[in-house]
């Protein structure tokens, strides 16, 4: 892997090895090794933390907080229980690159006593542990933000949003994994190796959040921030059941982040929450524009959460919702599991009372790509190629990072004025043609949790990034290999296509989560996360158990 022997990769890995396997051994009480690995990871947490910290880490975010708050369980009994399964996850799943346990029982005694002496909680998230991706700074912390030139950075300040978590009386114990350049819907980098997916490790947890989503999926986390750019924050929720939300751009702070490009403007970058819950997600929602970001970060829209309801009512109290049904995007066709997920959904939703379908005919998605992956590195790739080279010997690219790169087009100023304003052209086109739709339903991805190495597609996701259109995943089904059958006649419209279908193999994907997303218009987020609790009720979501 290494062409010299004086390269300072393996040294400064096996650093930020050692130092995340005592951060874990730390953990009181110890957890065992793991002499093979199961496939399916997902269960064995259950065979080995007792029955409350099972109990507690498959709470939803909400009932622990109302716990928390109220006083009925101590902070330090809930942050016990998390750092124990993270621990856990860990060693599953490869997804941390350090817990927090002696700050994080520090501040969870403190937290206990400050509510014993005072009565009330210290805020809305009074005590609850929350994950956060490492590329978020947390003072006094690394901050590599994958680049194995970074790996000396220290945070000299919280990040905005970490503070206002802080302040709202969260409790910080694990930071995760994250891809080399971030860009990337699988999470490998070459300090840590591949993070897995829980449910099959021959699959990936995606990226770049990708160690929130395994942690989160092995319930070593219930609420946790992850960052993206093209669709990294979804593509793993999507493939570890979870719901995650990319927010519409500049609604929530991102001071205090460690990245390449951080002044990108063609595809704006966002932070948003992934949980176990949609109302985990609402929480983190509410508890930050509740603080008013926008004071601090003038560049923030000044929008509060809105919790009044935005769906229109027929006269009889139903709430209305006209959903879009978009099953591919013209240019790769899903995998039959993701086609089976929308279909239910969808058939379930045909004659409920105030819901009304449409079938939504995808608009020039291939010139959107093109137009996205032009806009990624409007400076030729420069500044992303400097960082990887940044040491004295350079780290090697690995393949889906390099793949990335070369798509690289342009690397002038002029050249990307030229893209901003097809951009601007493209979001007015596609505006046009959503009308009155107040929600489209359509594929999270390609497929399920795709094989380790494979994850290329980003169409899926990106085309939400281009348009700054809010969107949230939400888990549907399992992969069963009896009724996700390939057709054998189908006939691929293109390479990308012919490549993802290629992929497929039911056997290869068994147990994997199946998610699907939902996307509103610009700064419709709290509308989009309130069709989606209908949704959720009225079908019944989801149909398969994660835990």
């Amino acid at each position: 892997m290494y062409d010299s022997p004086n390269n300072p990769c393996p040294v400064i890995a096996k650093r930020a090895q050692e130092h995340r396997d005592a951060t874990i051994a730390a953990v009181r009480p110890p957890l065992p090794d793991f002499d093979g690995l199961p496939q399916d990871s997902s269960q064995v947490p259950k065979f080995i933390l007792t029955p409350e910290e099972i109990a507690i880490t498959e709470s939803d975010p909400a009932d622990l907080v109302s716990k928390l708050t109220s006083g009925a369980i101590l902070s330090r009994t809930v942050t016990v229980a998390f750092l124990r399964r993270a621990a856990l996850a860990q060693k599953l799943t490869n997804c941390v690159t350090e817990l927090l346990p002696v700050a994080a029982l520090e501040r969870s005694a403190k937290l206990d006593r400050y509510f014993m002496e005072n009565g009330r909680p210290t805020g809305p998230l009074h005590g609850l542990p929350i994950s956060i991706q490492e590329m978020i700074g947390i003072k006094g912390l690394t901050q590599n933000a994958g680049y194995m030139a970074w790996h000396d950075r220290i945070a000299a300040e919280n990040a905005h949003i970490i503070d206002i978590l802080i302040k709202a009386g969260a409790v910080l114990y694990a930071r995760t994994t994250q891809p080399q350049t971030q860009l990337q819907l699988e999470t490998s980098n070459n300090y840590f190796g591949d993070t897995v997916n829980p449910f099959n490790r021959k699959l990936t947890a995606g990226g770049s959040p990708g160690g929130e989503g395994a942690l989160i999926g092995m319930r070593g986390s219930c609420l946790g921030l992850g960052t993206e750019f093209g669709g990294s924050l979804r593509s793993p929720a999507a493939n570890n059941g979870l719901y995650g939300f990319k927010p519409t751009s500049l609604r929530l702070p991102t001071g205090g982040f460690m990245a390449s490009m951080l002044a990108q403007e063609g595809i704006v970058p966002v932070v948003g929450p992934l949980s176990t819950s949609l109302e985990g997600v609402k929480l983190i929602m509410q508890t930050v524009l509740d603080s008013q970001p926008w004071d601090i970060q003038p560049s923030l829209v000044p929008i509060p959460w809105r919790t009044e309801s935005q769906l229109e009512r027929l006269p009889s109290g139903e709430k209305c919702l006209k959903v879009g049904v978009m099953f591919d995007d013209g240019v790769v066709m899903p995998h039959p599991p993701v086609l089976r997920a929308i279909k239910t959904v969808a058939d379930a939703l045909t004659g409920v009372k105030g819901i009304e379908l449409v079938m939504w005919k995808p608009y020039r998605h291939d010139w959107a790509w093109e137009i996205t992956s032009s806009l990624f590195f409007c400076d030729g790739a420069k500044e992303v190629t400097e960082d990887l080279l940044a040491l004295s010997e350079p780290e090697p690219v690995l393949p889906l990072a390099a793949d990335l790169i070369r798509l690289t087009n342009g690397g002038t100023v002029n050249s990307m004025w030229d893209w901003i304003k097809k951009r601007d052209v493209y979001r007015g086109e596609y505006a046009q043609l959503w009308r009155d739709v107040d929600v489209l339903l359509c594929p999270a991805g390609p497929s399920a949790a795709p094989l380790i190495g494979t994850a290329k597609y980003y169409g899926y996701s990106s085309q939400w990034n281009l348009l700054d259109y809010p969107a949230v995943v939400a888990p549907v089904t399992k992969v069963d290999p009896k009724i996700d059958t390939a057709d054998p006649n189908y006939q691929p419209r293109n390479v990308k296509d012919k490549e993802n279908h290629e992929l497929y193999n039911a056997q290869e994907y068994e147990a994997a989560p199946v998610s699907i997303q939902l996307v509103a218009k610009r700064f419709q987020d709290e509308k989009l996360i309130e069709a989606m609790d209908l949704i959720k009720e009225k079908v019944g979501l989801p149909f398969a158990s994660f835990t």
